[in-house]
């Protein structure tokens, strides 16, 4: 009987018409774990089976691995998904300045470490925010290991930005002083959080307070304003990279799909019309939401990103 199972299991996936570890190993359960990777020490979520595809999720500010609480559950049934949080968010450590350069570069460095901490060989990358620059960097240095990308309200053209926004970090980049760095800090209080969850979201009700109060919880940790400010400082190393990724995208025509809340109030539609111009065969959908569609939105982002897989 026992040399019957793995053909049983083989007619089963075959009959159903789902990939063979859709069928054999089904691990929708999230896990939560931690890793080393260099002084850094990462936590992440990770759902799905090992043996299945990688979706990548990599977040945005202020948020961590959290974001994707709603998604996760509804990925895993088929694909093998992990989320981290980067040094400074979430669950993770946040060694001080000194000992962690809280720069894109290294932060890119540090989740392609986790990465193979993970022997994970190839991934489909998941960007939302802070994601896109982080993600774009993985891409372009190792474009082999990459399935398919997924943008979700991260830009990478300079008229994708919100001018208002533009005009708080404009002052900053330009001359870091105590002047420059105030209206930045005000990305920092609890109001402001609010704000960046429920601005432009057609169906309020659906966001959890959760979201804000556990995002806000990490941005109170003592010296972490510090921490964020680092990263917003070195954010402008992004807008210089930006064409970079854009002949990245232009030259290897990664299969894409783009999940977007149309009220976004940092990112502007023109930057997915952009991202279109860059990728024609790029998978577009829409949504009446805001900068973190994901909460409103779950289902239908995770109804395309299946519907963007399976292809």
């Amino acid at each position: 009987m026992k040399n019957l199972l793995p053909i049983a299991s083989a007619v089963l996936c075959v009959s159903s018409g789902l990939p063979g570890w859709a069928a054999s190993e089904t691990h929708s359960q999230v896990t939560y774990n931690t890793v080393d990777v260099g002084d850094v020490s990462l936590f992440y979520r990770e759902a799905g089976p090992k043996s299945a595809p990688t979706i990548l999720l990599l977040h945005g500010f202020p948020s961590s691995s959290h974001m994707f609480r709603d998604l996760i559950p509804e990925l895993a049934e088929t694909y093998h998904v992990v989320a981290p949080d980067y040094p400074g968010f979430g669950q993770s450590s946040a060694p001080d300045a000194k000992d962690y350069d809280y720069d894109f570069a290294t932060l890119s460095t540090t989740i392609a470490a986790f990465t193979d901490a993970l022997e994970i060989a190839n991934y489909t990358l998941f960007m939302q925010d802070f994601g896109g620059p982080v993600g774009f960097r993985l891409a372009q240095a190792n474009p082999e290991k990459v399935d398919g990308i997924i943008i979700q309200n991260a830009t990478i053209h300079a008229h994708g930005w919100n001018p208002d926004i533009v005009s708080q970090f404009a002052p900053f980049w330009e001359n870091r002083t105590s002047e420059t760095e105030a209206p930045l800090r005000s990305f920092f209080a609890p109001e402001t959080t609010k704000w960046q969850y429920s601005q432009g979201a057609t169906l309020k009700s659906r966001i959890s307070p959760d979201a804000w109060i556990n995002d806000q919880a990490g941005l109170d940790r003592p010296g972490n304003h510090e921490i964020q400010l680092e990263y917003l400082w070195t954010y402008q190393d992004n807008v210089a990279q930006y064409p970079a990724w854009q002949a990245y995208l232009a030259d290897h025509q990664p299969d894409t799909l783009i999940v977007w809340g149309r009220n976004d109030p940092f990112f502007l539609i023109e930057g997915v019309e952009a991202i279109q111009e860059l990728v024609p065969d790029a998978d577009v959908h829409v949504f009446d939401a805001g900068h973190f569609a994901l909460e409103t939105h779950s289902s239908e982002i995770s109804e395309a990103v299946h519907g963007f897989m399976s292809r």
